[in-house]
């Protein structure tokens, strides 16, 4: 497999690994300002937004999310493409977690 797939498929576990927020990331309800650099893969980005957005449970996104990676590396999908699609989904997924906490 290639160095960039590898890169790709470990960032993957890590996120699975990771996706029980801790109590201290249940606590934050604002996302966190990490601007996105002007060159970053899509193993990056989900870090990224994984610390952007610590208080989602990410066994909810990690379908989402595998797909749009699915894309990029096995369809060639460029970077850039699939990381808007990741923010949006991201987005999504915050606006309605807040909107489960105010009903």
């Amino acid at each position: 497999m290639p160095q960039g797939q590898q890169e790709t498929v470990y960032a993957f576990v890590e996120f699975r690994t990771g996706r029980n927020p801790s109590d201290e990331a249940e606590a934050v309800q604002t996302p966190l300002s990490i601007p996105r650099p002007a060159e970053e893969s899509v193993v990056k980005a989900i870090k990224r937004l994984r610390a952007t957005y610590p208080m989602l449970n990410t066994d909810e996104l990690v379908h989402e999310a595998s797909g749009f990676m699915m894309k990029h590396v096995m369809h060639g999908k460029p970077a850039v493409e699939a990381i808007d699609e990741l923010e949006a989904l991201f987005v999504r997924y915050y606006e309605s977690h807040m909107a489960g906490k105010k009903g």
